[in-house]
């Protein structure tokens, strides 16, 4: 099976080939900020990004045939995870959705690819929109906010299943299903989401876009309310000020105007102790949405799986396991491969192993 994967990101856009399992290219595109800037909306940027893909695969010689084309994922309605063919209805959605990000021109370079190939299928899966949370997590103290979620879906469900099948690779005599695992699972990036999963269900995370759990390199997190709402009223900042004063210019990058981490560590190697005290206040509140995912499952869990970019801190990693090891065993998988997850989603539905949804 021959599988195309676009994964649009803010300033690049990452493609991959993969030959079944085996990736035969791989390749980011960057995108410098004057190019982008041409565009007024992201969704302007459609054929921009489209005609890099295909300029990239002449250049490589790669011949433009293919079982499957698979997107990210984008901002679409909430839906549950798995595999969904891209449709008329997801393609009208994404034109007119409410939230803007790159990740929406997923599914429509997918889509027009496709259609230009006999047989091929445009898939998305494990869009940041995915919910499948319990009835009992959606309800905050105003009827006018229920709780929706913006997460990692797609990379937390890839780790949660690896994490399976080293396990499996441990007792092959006692095959382990991420189905049949409680898991709290812990997306560090540039925004961070923590995951309940049980059974194969994340029936709890945070909205980890719009302002709720621990704040992160780029994010405000939870704020206080009652703040907030006077800030809204000061006069002092647009709404689209504010609004990148949630995500965007918050968190480490308000405290310490920068978002890498190796550069607050550098600091706080060098004897910054408010550099210090602002990494080891994301990390105390990285540990507590832990421990209340870990309430969730009654306490019973598998494991805590902790991925993205910012795993690879020991600094991070080694203050979290002191906080959160008594739990239950922290297993650590740095970065993320957004492409290899997604084809081997397309993968397992190309050869019927999972279900292909529609979306509607």
């Amino acid at each position: 099976m021959n599988i195309l994967v676009i994964n649009p990101g803010s300033t690049s856009t990452k493609m991959a080939v993969y030959e079944d399992e085996r990736a035969v290219f791989v390749k980011t595109l960057r995108h410098p900020v004057d190019d982008l800037m041409r565009y007024p909306r992201i969704i302007d940027q459609f054929e921009f990004r489209k005609n890099l893909v295909l300029d990239e695969l002449q250049r490589e010689g790669i011949p433009f045939r293919f079982d499957a084309i698979i997107g990210r994922g984008g901002l679409l309605k909430p839906i549950p995870g798995g595999v969904y063919e891209v449709n008329d209805a997801m393609l009208d959605d994404i034109m007119h959705a409410m939230r803007t990000h790159a990740c929406n021109l997923g599914c429509l370079i997918a889509s027009e690819l496709a259609h230009a190939l006999p047989g091929c299928r445009a898939f998305i899966a494990d869009p940041g929109v995915v919910d499948e949370l319990d009835e009992v997590a959606r309800v905050t103290g105003s009827p006018l906010m229920p709780r929706i979620v913006i997460w990692h879906a797609l990379n937390q469900r890839a780790i949660a299943r690896r994490y399976a099948a080293e396990q499996t690779a441990l007792h092959p005599a006692q095959p382990v299903r991420y189905e049949d695992l409680d898991l709290v699972v812990c997306h560090l990036g540039g925004g961070i989401s923590v995951g309940t999963h049980h059974k194969g269900r994340c029936v709890d995370v945070n909205n980890a876009l719009d302002g709720e759990g621990p704040f992160s390199p780029e994010r405000a997190g939870t704020l206080p309310a009652g703040d907030l709402i006077d800030l809204c009223f000061s006069g002092k900042l647009s709404q689209a000020e504010l609004k990148k004063r949630i995500s965007g210019r918050a968190g480490l990058a308000a405290h310490l105007g920068t978002t890498d981490v190796r550069e607050v560590e550098r600091r706080i190697a060098e004897g910054d102790e408010h550099a210090r005290l602002v990494l080891d206040a994301m990390i105390y509140q990285i540990a507590k949405s832990i421990g209340a995912a870990s309430v969730v499952l009654y306490g019973r869990v598998d494991a805590i799986l902790l991925t993205g970019g910012i795993a690879h801190s020991d600094y991070i990693v080694s203050h979290l396991r002191k906080r959160v090891s008594f739990l239950a065993p922290v297993h650590v998988y740095p970065g993320e491969d957004e492409l290899e997850a997604l084809a081997l989603n397309a993968l397992g539905a190309l050869r019927g192993e999972l279900q292909v949804l529609a979306y509607r």
